[in-house]
């Protein structure tokens, strides 16, 4: 199963963070703080029902959030 993801990168030519769907070449937006990337990517994550994954200045990634059908959902 492929699960699509929408993830916060760090822009190492022109600086700054960009938006960036899993599979996919150009930057669905950027932004001069890392906050502001993630505020927005947030929110389309939520629209589209996708994992929100989140990278460090390094490329690693900090840590994820689940907007989509999660495989593991919490008990009661």
């Amino acid at each position: 199963m492929v699960t699509k993801s929408t993830h916060v990168v760090p822009n190492k030519e022109k600086g700054g963070w960009d938006i960036k769907q899993s599979g996919g070449q150009r930057s669905s937006g950027h932004f001069d703080t890392k906050k502001d990337a993630i505020d927005r990517a947030r929110i389309i994550s939520q629209n589209q029902n996708t994992e929100l994954t989140i990278h460090n200045k390094d490329g690693k990634i900090s840590r994820k959030d689940s907007h989509g059908n999660d495989p593991y959902p919490p008990k009661g």
